[in-house]
């Protein structure tokens, strides 16, 4: 699967084609299906052609910049420098980041709290829910005085403190309640998905053929090494 994915000279997608035409991309990076290791891969690789993308949007007047939305879920599995230069950088560009994961220990790999530091120091509005006593002591600070590290470990279901930035001016910290989003159509999903399976799919045989002819790992030993004869001398 990885082979036929990140193995074809042409990528199906182009990411600042997404960005200014507003268009959407999904992408279901599910360890169950895709495997841990596969999908950390695929994400870190998604993450780092979707800053790419918004960095090269230099050469676009400023006012011409459409907002673009990316929403990565289970952050902590893709942090890379790209993600605190997309924090730091990529506003002017109209990249516009919601990062979601469940404790603060998860941005800090390896003893490098650096994506922890671009995260507090860059990100404007902040959602918490129902939080563990490690992170009490973090957050107690950025609600007080409004709320306690006791509201915060005692969070109700579906209720979220939040601090905003509106206007340009830090408002408030206030409790947000959700309701709870119906289940969608399944079978308009699927159709989507068909639709754009038949747009931006390839055959998988093709595919796999044209890897086999560029890595010549279908030929015989003595023809493989004929033609690289024929081709060094």
């Amino acid at each position: 699967m990885m082979r036929n994915i990140i193995g074809q000279t042409h990528s199906s997608f182009d990411f600042r084609d997404i960005m200014d035409k507003q268009k959407v991309l999904l992408v279901n990076l599910s360890k169950g299906k895709t495997g841990e290791v596969n999908a950390n891969l695929l994400g870190l690789i998604i993450v780092s052609k979707l800053q790419m993308a918004a960095l090269s949007r230099a050469d676009m007047p400023e006012s011409e910049r459409k907002d673009f939305y990316l929403y990565i879920d289970e952050f902590q599995n893709f942090i890379t420098d790209s993600i605190a230069t997309i924090l730091s950088e990529a506003r002017k560009y109209r990249l516009c980041l919601t990062i979601a994961h469940q404790y603060i220990g998860q941005l800090v790999k390896d003893n490098d709290s650096k994506i922890k530091d671009a995260v507090f120091g860059n990100v404007g509005t902040m959602l918490v829910s129902r939080i563990g006593p490690e992170d009490v002591e973090t957050l107690e600070k950025v609600y007080a005085p409004d709320f306690n590290g006791n509201d915060l470990i005692n969070s109700d279901k579906v209720t979220w403190y939040t601090k905003m930035i509106i206007d340009n001016a830090q408002a408030r910290p206030f409790t947000l309640n959700f309701a709870m989003v119906p289940r969608g159509d399944a079978e308009l999903a699927d159709a989507v998905k068909e639709l754009s399976r038949l747009k931006y799919g390839r055959d998988r045989t093709l595919v796999e053929e044209e890897i086999l002819e560029r890595t010549q790992l279908g030929s015989s030993g003595g023809e493989a090494l004929g033609e690289f004869g024929k081709s060094s001398f």
